[in-house]
């Protein structure tokens, strides 16, 4: 899309050209799990949430749903028509899919956003670094500007039985998807589905807005 930065899907090929370097074990382990040289953009993932959603099905990211003539005789569906199926095994759909619900039971990183959930939700949490640390050197998000902490992500798709929403969540130097980005997905997914409206913020003392004296 217009504006849209390009990401980085790392490959071998790639890996030679850029760097004359072999691919290795460890680069693989790197980019199954989004990290290493892997780059993508909010929209991409969440085009890549919905792909998986639709069971490898991809169709293109669109801001309008459908164009009216001006008396409203007439309709023309955006994106109506898929862009490519991915041909996913399902065996290995499956186990995404069943490894995303379970990130939000009991035991897994994204478990108090769903608390209460009148649906289940299917989701991953992730941490992006903004500067990489020495070998051997522990991250404390105390002791690094706020500008350079770690920034938060979460993807979802809901309800994970039959999914009608998928998302991506980026919080600038959030920290924890689990903690930051996960519940303003949470919020996303119950006013789309339950048409449950947020609650405005309020400070200790009650007062709407998040103004403090």
């Amino acid at each position: 899309m217009e504006g849209e930065a390009a990401g980085l899907l790392p490959s071998q090929d790639w890996k030679m050209k850029r760097y004359q370097q072999v691919w290795y074990p460890g680069d693989t382990i790197s980019v199954g799990i989004g990290q290493g040289y892997t780059l993508v953009t909010p929209l991409q993932l969440a085009f890549a949430t919905a792909t998986l959603a639709n069971n490898g099905v991809a169709y293109r990211p669109h801001l309008v749903k459908e164009v009216q003539s001006w008396n409203g005789s007439e309709k023309r569906f955006i994106a109506k028509d898929p862009l490519y199926d991915l041909n996913i095994n399902p065996k290995d759909l499956d186990l995404v899919r069943r490894a995303m619900i379970a990130v939000t039971q009991p035991g897994g990183t994204a478990v108090y956003a769903s608390l209460g959930a009148q649906y289940q939700i299917a989701g991953k949490t992730g941490t992006a670094q903004v500067v990489a640390m020495k070998q051997g050197e522990k991250y404390d998000a105390k002791k690094v500007d706020e500008r350079l902490r770690d920034h938060a992500w979460f993807i979802a798709y809901a309800p994970a039985d039959k999914p009608r929403i998928a998302l991506s969540v980026l919080v600038e130097n959030g920290g924890h998807g689990g903690g930051t980005a996960a519940p303003i997905a949470r919020k996303v997914m119950d006013y789309y589905l339950l048409g449950k409206v947020p609650k405005p913020l309020a400070d200790s003392e009650g007062k709407q807005g998040g103004e403090h004296d």
